[in-house]
């Protein structure tokens, strides 16, 4: 990989983290198209940190506010209610990230590896996944349940189980959290900044696990994860820092294309980028 192609790469997952869209089956499908055989998951997971450190820029006074929030005691005049209910708002929704960290994080640890290995690479798999993708996100227009003014407990839960098994390249993370939070009835506005929160532990998190890695992988490494040869350390750089300007850039106007938009036109996209998968494949 040469730093035109490391920048073009970064560009690319930038603009595609906040969209329903699968950031992880374009990078694969860049890769391919670049010809690129060395990337593996050192580079994915470099230009993944680089856009949640995007959305952590971007959505900084959101982040702090729930940290602040978070640590308020809680008041005297709500002794004797339940327990949720004397929780302030911000209280709750860490809580609820929290919860929804629980699947992604079982995967990650116990079969993280070996979904890896058996998916690297894959171009007819991320075709595969953006058609199911689609199919979720073609859902959400047909489907309209009663809409809920906060996300439960129960439903953080299940966003989450949506988010574990988007480890699957082309299964949008953001595509699957987003129409399942609305399948189970959630407001778009409220699923949509949630679902960008909730990805920011799991990805650091993948990242220390990783980090050890990312400068000096081994021989072992780099073939379980589909690369030749280790990315040089410029090289990396200049695939951060263009995902993460291209991040910061995208990702006000991204989320309101999320909150305002058809979801459906995102699906029809989906088709599209699959169908160009299993052609090149």
């Amino acid at each position: 990989m040469d730093a035109l192609e490391a920048f073009i790469l970064g560009i690319i997952q930038g603009l595609t983290e906040f969209l329903p869209v699968s950031s992880s089956g374009h990078l694969q499908l860049g890769q391919e198209l670049l010809n690129v055989r060395e990337a593996g998951l050192t580079f994915d997971i470099v230009v993944h940190v680089a856009t949640v450190l995007a959305t952590c820029t971007i959505l900084r006074k959101e982040i702090l506010q729930l940290i602040k929030g978070f640590f308020t005691k809680l008041s005297p005049e709500t002794q004797g209610q339940p327990i949720w209910q004397r929780l302030n708002f911000e209280q709750r929704y860490v809580i609820l990230i929290v919860i929804s960290m629980i699947p992604i994080g079982i995967v990650g640890l116990c079969f993280k590896d070996n979904i890896e290995a058996i998916f690297a690479g894959s171009i007819k798999v991320v075709g595969c996944c953006l058609l199911l993708t689609a199919a979720l996100l073609t859902l959400t227009h047909y489907w309209k349940p009663q809409p809920k003014e906060e996300i439960s407990p129960l439903h953080a839960f299940i966003i989450g189980i949506a988010q574990a098994c988007a480890v699957l390249p082309g299964l949008s993370r953001s595509g699957s959290t987003i129409a399942t939070g609305l399948l189970l009835g959630n407001k778009k506005e409220n699923i949509a900044q949630f679902s960008f929160l909730m990805v920011i532990p799991p990805i650091l998190g993948e990242a220390l696990l990783d980090f050890k890695h990312i400068f000096a992988p081994s021989a072992e490494y780099l073939a379980s994860h589909g690369a030749t040869e280790p990315i040089a350390p410029m090289v990396l750089a200049i695939g951060f820092i263009a995902a993460f300007v291209s991040g910061c850039l995208a990702c006000k106007w991204m989320i309101n294309i999320v909150k305002k938009l058809k979801l459906i036109y995102f699906a029809i996209y989906c088709v599209i980028i699959a169908t160009i998968c299993f052609v090149i494949a």
